[in-house]
This record gives structure tokens, C-alpha cells and sequence, in this order.
């Protein structure tokens, strides 16, 4: 029998039960995927507490990694037996297994284990678009990321390494500072102790960044606006401490004619062809040796709720995988 988390109510993690479920034989356009690894996200969370509102009952989770078992009416692309993996804006990725559009599912290439996959799909695929399509870094540019140790963030630490950007970095903890460091992080920022913005000017020698990357949200977007360069771009990607007010848009004038944009990943991908492209370059990445996948825990799928409280409560470096 198969088995999947549900939930009936938005709320805490305790809202996250393990249920067997029915899953039925794949129609037009579908495939039946038995999930070998299941990637755990901070969006995760989002969709869970209510931030992202979900139609209720609803599964959880969009991102995994595993073998098809069957393909309906028309997906000539796939086969049983064959290795896949996706994240897609579909929820219902903490199961063991689901069927789902066929078109979202990405074969896996030698050399890229279903563990690996389900690590990077999601976040890979973020920092493939923030790094090659929302903000184009070429090389020898200065930005900074913010949550450089956790699982976005190392492997934009190891992206901008291999693109020759020289990468700012904020983190918690000094053991997360070395992590990050370790990754190719050029300058680790410990924002529980120096204040952010002031040593993104120091560093910079009070020019700036051209682009900061923030996915906190509300406790640092405006100190993020106060490192970047004139005309410089703040994305904001997540919101961790919570969503970014209303502002007056006078304040981007006011402090050099400012760009400011909240990107997700399911726009970018929105297309077959968008999603392959992207999703190749990282393989590609993957398999050169370039990026790595830091799978730092795992927990069983049953346990799901304590992966997420983990998550919450920050104890987390790198990436968390459930397993079913």
C-alpha cells in the first residue's frame, strides 16, 4: 500500500500526517513515479503554515527523485524503469509513491545518483535561474546571498566558484561561516554578531553590490537595498522571517534608482524546453565536479515533522532529504 503525508488543516508541523493512500494507474499525458528520495525545501513550509495558501486536504512537497512505473496515453519520452526527477508547483512529493504530468518529470543521466537529484533539483534549479537568467552573473562580479550554509545557499556558494564571482555570504553560526567558506564562499558574513550591510560596504570599498540575493524577507530586505550599487537589483526569492511589507517605491529612487523583483522558480520553468535547458546545465555542473550535493540529513518520510521543525528552528546545514 502506498503512503503519503496529508494535511487537513494548515498550521504547525503537527498538522503533517502519514496516511496510506490509493494511487491509481496514470492517464493522458501521466506517469506513475515510486519515489526512491524526496527533497525538503523551506517552500515546504510555506505551503504547510498557510503563507502559500493549498486547497484543503492537500499533500505537501515538490520535489523528489525515482523510478517510473508506468506512462499513460502519449508520453513517449519516458519508459518504466527509467530514472527521473522533478520539483514542480504539483504538490504531493512527501509519498512513496504518485502519479503526476508527465512533462515535469526530468530523466537523470549516469553519474547523478536519485539521492543527489532529489537534493538539488529544487535548489539547483533556483540558483540556475537567480545566477543565469534573473540576474546574468558572467564573472568577475561582486554579490551578495544571504543563508549562504543552507541548502540554496551552498550550492550558490559552489556556482559562483565556478563562474568566477567573488560571493558575500551571511550565516548564523561560525560552523555554518566555514561551511559556507569551505563551498567557495570568498567572504562569510556571522550576521548575529556585524551588521550586514556595513561590512558588504567595507568589503566592497563602499561601492556596493550590483545584485543581492535574499530569501529572509522581512528582517533584512532593507539593509539589503543599503549594499547595493546605484541601479543595482534586489531579489528576493523567499521569505524565512516573514513577507516584505507594502513600501512606498519612492524609497528605490531615493536610494539609486534601484531594481527589485520576486522571482520563483515555477516561472522560469514553466515550459518543458525552459525546464530540460535548465536542468541539463546543472547536471552538467553536477557531473564535472563543479557542484555537489551536501546531504546533511535525512529522516524517514513517516517522520516528516521533524524534518520540517529542524528546518524552522534553523538546526539545519545543507540539504534534508525524507526517505520512504
Amino acid at each position: 500500500m502506498a503512503h503519503a503525508i496529508r494535511i487537513q488543516s494548515q498550521g504547525g508541523p503537527e498538522v503533517l500526517r502519514y496516511e496510506e493512500v490509493q494511487v491509481g494507474n496514470p492517464g493522458p499525458g501521466e506517469a506513475r513515479v515510486r519515489h526512491t528520495a524526496i527533497g525538503v525545501n523551506y517552500l515546504d513550509t510555506y505551503h504547510r503554515s498557510g503563507l502559500y495558501p493549498l486547497t484543503m486536504p492537500s499533500g505537501i512537497g515538490t520535489e523528489a527523485a525515482g523510478v517510473v512505473e508506468a506512462v499513460g496515453e502519449g508520453v513517449d519520452w519516458l519508459r518504466p524503469g527509467d530514472r527521473v526527477a522533478y520539483c514542480t508547483s504539483s504538490v504531493g512529493a512527501y509519498s512513496t509513491e504518485r502519479v503526476m504530468a508527465a512533462d515535469k518529470l526530468v530523466a537523470l543521466p549516469e553519474g547523478v545518483d536519485d539521492r543527489v537529484a532529489a537534493a538539488l533539483m529544487l535548489k539547483g534549479l533556483t540558483v540556475q535561474y537567480l545566477f543565469r537568467q534573473t540576474f546574468v552573473l558572467h564573472g568577475g562580479e561582486t554579490i551578495l546571498f544571504h543563508a549562504a550554509a543552507g541548502g540554496v545557499g551552498l550550492i550558490a556558494c559552489q556556482w559562483a566558484r565556478a563562474l568566477g564571482v567573488t560571493m558575500i555570504g551571511t550565516v548564523g553560526s561560525d560552523a555554518k561561516a566555514s561551511l559556507a567558506r569551505d563551498s567557495g564562499c570568498a567572504h562569510v558574513i556571522v550576521y548575529t554578531r556585524e551588521k550586514f550591510d556595513e561590512r558588504v560596504r567595507e568589503i566592497t570599498g563602499g561601492r556596493g553590490v550590483p545584485v543581492a540575493y535574499d530569501s529572509i524577507g522581512k528582517d533584512t530586505w532593507q539593509r539589503s537595498l543599503d549594499c547595493l550599487a546605484p541601479r543595482g537589483m534586489l531579489v528576493c526569492f523567499g521569505a524565512a522571517s516573514g513577507p516584505i511589507p507594502p513600501f512606498d517605491l519612492g524609497l528605490l529612487a531615493r536610494k539609486g534608482s534601484l531594481d527589485i523583483t520576486r522571482p520563483t522558480l515555477f516561472t522560469y520553468a514553466a515550459t518543458r524546453s525552459a525546464l530540460t535547458t535548465m536542468a541539463g546545465e546543472l547536471f552538467a555542473m553536477v557531473r564535472a565536479g563543479k557542484i555537489r550535493a551536501d546531504i546533511r540529513q535525512t529522516w524517514p518520510l513517516a517522520e516528516a515533522a521533524e524534518a520540517h521543525r529542524a528546518l524552522e528552528s534553523r538546526q539545519t546545514v545543507g540539504s534534508t532529504l525524507l526517505l520512504p
